[in-house]
């Protein structure tokens, strides 16, 4: 049963939430599923970028204040915390698409607006390290020839609106047990 899962150290077979409100402990387990990717976007399967096009779309319009759902995803706090957020993740979004184009994607790019210069926003070390390993054993089985071509990387690359600093996994990553 979906609710019995022990999902990021949750045990939702003793949580009362979950027992009296499925619907939203099904919420829960949807929403934190998300990601908005620290990585580059290259090192995405197709799968995976087509998944951060879409999910970070949303994140757009949660900015935008155009949807309820999502408000309080914890991956947003690096946007919001910026001097302007949409400028930001439209920045995201733009590197999102120019990796969509040279796979022969066919993303729409009517959907973010022309970001201005963005400053880079700071990422700890250990978070993109942690993302790799995270995306790295989704690819394990979901497609093993992007796993082998991100391993010959001699170095992870960032997505480019994060410059990397020295730190640790974020306050705001929620871990999962891999």
């Amino acid at each position: 049963m979906l609710f019995q899962q022990n999902y990021s150290g949750i045990n939702t077979k003793r949580s009362l939430f979950f027992q009296k409100a499925p619907f939203w402990g099904f919420l829960f387990l949807y929403l934190y599923k998300m990601r908005i990717w620290s990585l580059h976007p290259s090192l995405l399967d197709s799968k995976g970028l087509v998944a951060l096009w879409r999910e970070t779309l949303l994140a757009k319009n949660v900015l935008e204040n155009k949807t309820r759902g999502y408000k309080f995803h914890p991956q947003l706090s690096r946007f919001k915390k910026n001097a302007n957020p949409l400028n930001a993740i439209n920045f995201y979004l733009q590197e999102v698409y120019f990796e969509s184009q040279k796979r022969g994607f066919n993303f729409n790019i009517n959907k973010i607006n022309q970001p201005i210069f963005q400053d880079k926003i700071s990422l700890n070390s250990e978070q993109l390290n942690y993302e790799f390993t995270h995306l790295q054993n989704k690819l394990k089985t979901r497609d093993p020839r992007k796993f082998k071509e991100n391993n010959q990387n001699n170095s992870i690359p960032p997505h480019p609106l994060f410059t990397i600093i020295n730190g640790e996994i974020e306050d705001w990553e929620i871990l999962t047990n891999f």
